[in-house]
Formats: structure tokens, sequence, C-alpha cells
């Protein structure tokens, strides 16, 4: 056998115990004829100990090892000499005394050490991903991702949900983003895509009598860049029958809980999962996925900037846009600089400029401040008055600063919700350890586009309006409202989902909405319409992000982090150097030819 036991489950308990351990050379010490391995498996690493006098023909093949050799050890379990023990390590009070000793495989040397403090490029981490993830923090992932999931199906199955596979090769439907599209060889000229999403098909599952459905899914879309997204995820997918929004809520917040608290007992939840409305995230936070972990709350300004004679508020109102702020404590007194950058960043999330007020520290009260006891560009545009009523709407007060944006609603929101989290960032108003989970409900069922001219679906277009706003479908899609729902967590946004319709007739009536033809939508939605007038229950469901979770549970900005082996921002694969040419035979029986100028011939 290679191995009775793994090198970081050796204790104490184990002292006069002969073992065989098998594992990578993590650290190679010679100490005067001595040599002190650090051998390395998945548990962990445990020193070994190479005595010429005991063991001549082991020690002789110890001082050939280097580092990420892969070899095979057979020794006693002893106790470390006193004063040598490493309290930090779970094997630090125990060594093995080799007896025999056999190299089973060499190894080049790595282009970066296996080690957590370790600087290397992402790139290069990727392109040698398999030594990445002997890293020990790596390790740690993949083992929590593990646990994780498996708590999941734990949970489901003990809720009578059934895991069902969906197909990988589906039909290509609009669910939000560019599908990923396969030629098929037997058809030609007719593509696959890979689904962005099981939408479609779970909700067949449920008119099928399914009734509860999950799946750990993998899903695809060919998106822009972006930080946290990559072009392939893993969410859980997960459909009801028979429920209600609370119900779907009710779900995964219990999920959500018993998770954390089972497997990282030492972050601190809010609980309950407090639930606001999209307009009411929008008017506090300037965003839909809100960090609840600190304060900095929305004012909105657009009364007092309405009347005011600053024309960059007075014009913003005018074309039907706003102006919103909110106050930062003790920051007033904010060199110019870090002014400057705050300016900067505003405008690099969309806005055209930020204006400010800075109100000194002995100012004394707001309805006492007095001309010179503040600083702003907008000071000669705006009266005292006005100052102190900005002042009160932002609950501001001595030595706050009050950060305001003017302009459009969708912009101005977009660049003062980031700002918020950038001064929370900067402050370090949230606790690490804190998860702030919140469900963000009744969102919009449409949103307007302005490039297009049309509708589109703030979610997708399976979602249920409420009941109330039906009949203004076709009137007024802005004012109708969905039974859409989001998880959000730290200023992300972790799950959404929604009821769905379940008839035929409302179906065809917001994809009209959404501006499909009677021949597209037959097109495209044949299957899902035609099994609604089949008895289709009413059902919802919600899908959370695998990765995005693990980012927040880990408190990681790269997504890529918590992939096995995942794509860059930019969707290659360095490991694979994918994606890649194909031979000219591939593509004759795929019928297809690549018209581009830069692949070789």
């Amino acid at each position: 056998m290679f191995r009775t036991i793994k090198c970081g489950n050796v204790r104490q308990d184990h002292l006069g115990d002969k073992v065989v351990l098998s594992g990578w050379v993590h650290r190679w010490r010679d100490h005067g004829g001595l040599v002190f391995i650090d051998l390395r498996d998945r548990e962990g690493v445990v020193q070994v100990v190479f005595n010429p006098e005991l063991a001549p023909d082991a020690h002789a093949i110890a001082e050939r090892l280097r580092s990420e050799w892969v070899i095979q050890v057979t020794g006693t379990v002893g106790a470390r000499p006193e004063g040598t023990e490493n309290p930090g390590l779970p094997t630090g009070h125990i060594e093995v005394v080799v007896e025999s000793a056999r190299i089973l495989n060499e190894s080049k040397t790595p282009p970066f050490e296996v080690a957590d403090d370790v600087d290397v490029d992402e790139l290069v981490r990727l392109k040698y991903r398999f030594i990445d993830l002997r890293r020990p923090k790596m390790r740690d992932i993949l083992i929590l991702r593990h646990k994780v999931v498996k708590f999941i199906r734990n949970f489901l199955d003990d809720r009578e949900f059934l895991e069902i596979e969906t197909p990988i090769l589906i039909k290509s439907t609009p669910e939000g983003a560019r599908d990923y599209l396969v030629p098929s060889r037997l058809q030609p000229g007719k593509f696959y895509a890979l689904p962005q999403s099981p939408q479609q098909l779970k909700q067949l599952l449920m008119v099928a009598g399914v009734d509860k459905y999950y799946q750990i899914a993998r899903c695809f879309r060919d998106e822009d860049p972006r930080a946290d997204r990559v072009p392939e995820h893993t969410q859980l997918d997960l459909e009801m029958s028979f429920v209600e929004q609370d119900d779907v809520l009710e779900l995964i917040e219990n999920l959500y809980t018993s998770m954390i608290e089972t497997l990282l007992p030492e972050k601190s939840l809010m609980k309950p999962f407090p639930r606001l409305t999209y307009k009411e995230a929008m008017d506090r936070y300037a965003t839909d996925k809100p960090d609840l972990r600190f304060g900095l709350e929305m004012a909105d300004l657009s009364d007092i900037a309405a009347a005011a004679e600053f024309k960059v508020f007075s014009s913003a109102v005018e074309d039907g846009g706003i102006v919103k702020g909110f106050s930062v404590p003790g920051v007033g007194g904010y060199p110019r600089r870090q002014l400057d950058e705050l300016t900067e960043f505003t405008k690099s999330r969309g806005a055209r400029g930020l204006v400010y007020i800075a109100i000194n520290e002995d100012a004394g009260s707001i309805d006492d401040l007095a001309e010179g006891q503040f600083k702003s560009p907008a000071a000669k545009f705006l009266s005292l008055d006005e100052i102190k009523a900005i002042a009160r709407a932002t609950g501001a007060s001595a030595g706050d600063l009050i950060l305001i944006v003017a302009g459009p609603s969708k912009s101005t929101n977009v660049a003062l919700g980031a700002l918020r989290n950038e001064m929370g960032r900067r402050l370090e108003l949230a606790d690490p350890d804190m998860l702030a989970f919140a469900f963000v409900v009744d969102f919009p069922l449409f949103e307007h586009n302005e490039d297009t001219g049309r509708w589109d679906a703030m979610h997708h277009a399976f979602s249920m309006p409420h009941e109330d706003d039906i009949q203004y479908l076709e009137s007024d899609p802005g004012r109708v409202i969905g039974m859409l729902y989001d998880l959000v967590c730290n200023g992300l946004e972790c799950a959404s989902g929604s009821i769905r319709v379940h008839q035929r007739a409302l179906q065809e009536r917001i994809f009209k909405v959404l501006g499909y033809t009677d021949a597209e939508i037959e097109q495209r939605f044949k299957q899902l319409l035609d099994a609604l007038e089949y008895g289709a229950p009413p059902h919802g469901g919600i899908a959370p992000g695998i990765d995005r979770l693990m980012m927040i549970l880990l408190g990681t900005d790269n997504i890529r982090d918590v992939i096995a082996f995942p794509k860059t921002q930019n969707a290659t694969d360095p490991l694979f150097e994918a994606p890649g040419y194909v031979e000219e035979e591939q593509l004759r029986d795929l019928r297809l030819r690549i018209v581009d100028p830069a692949k070789p011939k």
C-alpha cells in the first residue's frame, strides 16, 4: 500500500506507531547529517526525519530529493525534541523517523512555490493551475465548496426535492445574454446552444408533476468581461409547484442560515433576513444589491435642488433626472486630493461630476450653521438655507462630508451606489465577518431600453406580474410590478428568482410587450407555451449562484479563486490554450468555413 495514514492526520495519539506516508516534498532541510523534510498531502504537512545512522539507504535517497518530488516513506512516529515543537501546526509536536523511502516521481522546478504568501501573476497561476491548487488556500476553497454543495444536497433531499439533470445541448432562446452556439454535424446548418440556465426545462418539470426539483447546474453565457462573472458558472437551480413567494424565500433563508451556522460558525449572520422592495433599496442605497453592513443611506434632494439657482441641480430635475446624496460621518476634513479622487471615481462610474459639502468640525448644530463653517464648490450658487436643508435631509452633522450627484436617474443611482460602497471600503465600515443577507422584492417586470426603444424583461420573460398590475401590461408596462426577488449579501447579488407565469394567454401577452412577433414566439417558445395548455400548476423558483456564494463566504472579490479550472476575464483558458483553432476536416464535417485573415493557413 502507498500509505496507512495521511500526512496531515498524524498526531500524538500515534506515538510509537509504524506508519506509511506518501506525498510531495514541501520543504527540505539538512541539519548536519540529519535531513528534515516537510511531507505534504491534501490533509497537511508532517515532518519526517532521515538519520544516516538508523537508515543509511533512506538517507541517501533524502539527499537527492527536491521540492515537489513525490515520495513514500515508512517510519515510526516519535515526539519532537523539546524546544523544536511547532504549535502552529496540527502535527507540530510529532515527527516520523524514516526507516525506508522510495521516490515515486520526480518533478521539474515549479514556476512558483507552493505557498499562500507567494505573489504570482494570475495568468501564471492559471497556466499551472494543477500546481496552484496544491496551495493550502486553494485546497481549503475546494474542500469548503464540496461541503457547501453536499450540505445543499442533504438539505433539499430532506425536504423531498428530486435532483434531476437537464440537457446541455438545447435550442437557442433569449435569456438575457448571448448564447454559446454548437453546430450540429448530423443536421447541417443547424445549431444547438449551451444553456444560460435551465429556465424553461425546470418549468416543464413542474408541468410534468415533479413538484420539487433542483440540480447543481452548469450554465453558459457569452457575456462581456466583468470581474465577478465568468463564461461558465455553477448555480443551484431550484423550482417548486403550488408555492407563493414567501414559500421560496423562507426555504432559501433556512438553507443559507443552517448551512453557514453549520459550516462557518465563526461568521455573523443578520437574522432574520431583511426584506426590501426594489423601490426602497434604490431610494435608500441607490442599488438593488445593497451592502447592509453599514449605513450611509441616500436622501433624495430633488425638491430642494429644483428651486435652487445652481444650474447643475435645477437643470437635472428639469430634464427629468434626480439629485441625490448621502453624508459620511467624520470625514469633513478630507483634503482636496482625496475629494478630487472621489470626484474622478464617481465620473468613472457614469456620473457627470460630484458635488460635495464639507461641514467644519466646530460648526455646532445644523440649524445654527453659518457662512464660513462649510466648504463646497457649489457654495456660491447655493443659499445658506439650501445648504442647511441639504444637511438636514442627509442627516449630516458637524465634521461630516455630504456627497451629491445630479443627473439621469439610472446613471445617478449607479454612481452613488458605487460611491457608497467605496466610502464603506475606505473607512472600513463593513465587518468582514458579517454576512448581511437580504431579500429584494417587487422589482418592475419590465425596464425600458433607451437604445432600442423597446421594453426588456427586468429578470426574464417568464416572471409573473402582480395580479393587480396585469391590467396595465399593454397600456403602461413600466407600472407593472413583478413577483420577482433577489437574494443579496454584502453588496453582491447571490440569487435571483420569481413566481412564474403558468397560463399560456398571459405568457403570450408578456412576449408581445417585449416586442416578439407571433412567428418569433412560435419559433422560440413553442415547447413551453404548448406545455402551459396541459394543466400547468402555479410554480416558482430561484437560482442561487454557487460561485458567488463561495466568494461571499470566503471574502474574496475574485470569482476565479473559487473555481477549480476557471477561464480568464477574457474567457480564455491558459492551461488548455482554449479557445483554439480546429482542423479543416472538422470544419468540413460541420459544413462550416472560417473567414478570418488572422487564421494561420
